[in-house]
């Protein structure tokens, strides 16, 4: 994760302390879990709750039986969201004695700069993520016509997980990095049995001659590099605190506003089920995303790590590739295409690219400046200033909403006339 300076074990390891200095009171040094952010995830939490509930119970006429098992996994996921919360101030003593920890490297010079952060606190979410996908299975019977896909989807996500927190716990430079997902993205493949063809835009109709046109292989080609892409996106546009949590929360609750709309203006049964299904993944990662950001949001008590940002990545492309909305999914993830642009001649070696990519920041002012590394973060700062962290996550946020915003704009006045 970009936001922490990892430091080695020889490092870490600390001379034993005298008995009678037991009970002295803790240092700098020393952590302490702040209390949940509760009032940040309430006002994040109403902005999706209210189209949510309207579009569910008033704007669309949705069959009871699919209603019905959209708000159980909705009720599991808010169970998943006080489940995490309760878990992470545990998981944090543990990985701090294994020496999973970091430094923030954006407060370098102040107090909070030297303070152990507990690293790769993902892995939590990831558990509560993985049991609520199995409970909401075994509880709630998935359409038998989709069991094989779940549990693909399920084993990527969990190979992924795993692949995320064996780079925490390794290090692992970036080229690996960038090959880590495809391992995960080949389990998801080898189960898809949903279709490889695409619907022609309709201007291109009288040039092509086809309405429908079959991809085979090509499809599939293009499924496994947009799972690549999503995963590694989350984990470069990255470094300050509540930006890799925060952009995962908004781009979840675009995909479960877009999969309901999809759902109530539909007549056709297996698009529906391919939505639903969508929801079914995408819930609970937004519930328990919501509960690490809570810990994550700025001044942050625990980094997320890679752990978490691959988790998420290949959660929200596996629910775009089996709902069949990956061209939608794709604008979701503007500002991630927009960093990946900007990163990509480093990223390539065509210009030396530092460990860590960060902007620079000023302990007299405590605002961060734009540095030249090409990332959206730094690119940001060079256009609009100097500005303080939690600022700055705040306009990348907004900015992530805009263009989940402009998605459903750009679906709405190509309706009818692009597809």
């Amino acid at each position: 994760m970009a936001t922490r300076k990892r430091a080695s074990l020889s490092s870490t390891t600390e001379p034993p302390q005298p008995k009678e200095n037991t009970q002295k009171k803790p240092t700098s040094d020393e952590f302490q879990i702040s209390p949940p952010k509760s009032a940040v995830i309430l006002v994040l939490s109403l902005f999706f709750f209210l189209p949510y509930f309207y579009l569910i119970f008033h704007h669309y006429k949705i069959e009871q039986e699919l209603k019905n098992s959209i708000l159980i996994n909705a009720a599991l996921s808010l169970i998943g969201y006080f489940i995490t919360v309760k878990l992470i101030p545990v998981a944090s003593r543990y990985v701090l004695r294994a020496n999973l920890f970091g430094r923030d490297i954006n407060k370098r010079g102040t107090p909070q700069g030297e303070v152990k952060v507990p690293e790769s606190l993902g892995v939590v979410v990831g558990t509560v993520f993985l049991v609520l996908a199995v409970a909401f299975q075994y509880f709630f019977t998935v359409d038998s016509n989709w069991v094989v896909e779940y549990n693909a989807a399920l084993a990527s996500i969990c190979f992924m997980l795993f692949l995320g927190f064996l780079d925490d716990v390794l290090d692992l430079p970036w080229r690996v990095k960038l090959i880590l997902p495809s391992f995960a993205a080949l389990v998801l493949l080898m189960a898809y049995a949903g279709h490889t063809t695409i619907v022609i835009p309709k201007p291109f109709i009288p040039y092509i001659g086809l309405e429908v046109m079959h991809l085979g292989w090509i499809y599939k080609l293009y499924m496994f590099l947009l799972a690549v892409f999503c995963t590694n996106s989350i984990n470069i546009h990255a470094g300050i605190n509540g930006l890799e949590v925060g952009q995962t929360v908004v781009i979840s609750a675009a995909i479960v506003i877009h999969n309901i709309m999809q759902i109530g203006a539909s007549t056709d049964f297996d698009y529906k089920q391919a939505h639903v299904f969508s929801i079914y993944l995408v819930q609970p990662l937004l519930a328990t995303s919501l509960g690490l950001l809570a810990y994550n949001w700025y001044p942050s008590s625990v980094f997320v790590g890679d752990t978490y940002t691959y988790f998420a990545g290949m959660t929200m492309a596996v629910a775009g590739i089996l709902g069949h909305f990956s061209e939608t999914l794709l604008i979701f993830f503007l500002p991630q295409v927009v960093n990946f642009l900007l990163s990509l001649p480093q990223l390539a070696g065509y210009i030396p690219c530092p460990r860590h990519r960060l902007p620079r920041y000023d302990p007299v002012t405590d605002k961060l400046t734009g540095t030249k590394d090409g990332t959206l973060v730094n690119f940001f700062l060079r256009v609009f200033g100097s500005m303080s962290e939690k600022s700055l996550c705040i306009y990348l946020l907004v900015l992530q909403a805009l263009a989940c915003c402009f998605c459903f704009f750009l679906r709405y006045i190509l309706a009818g006339w692009y597809k």
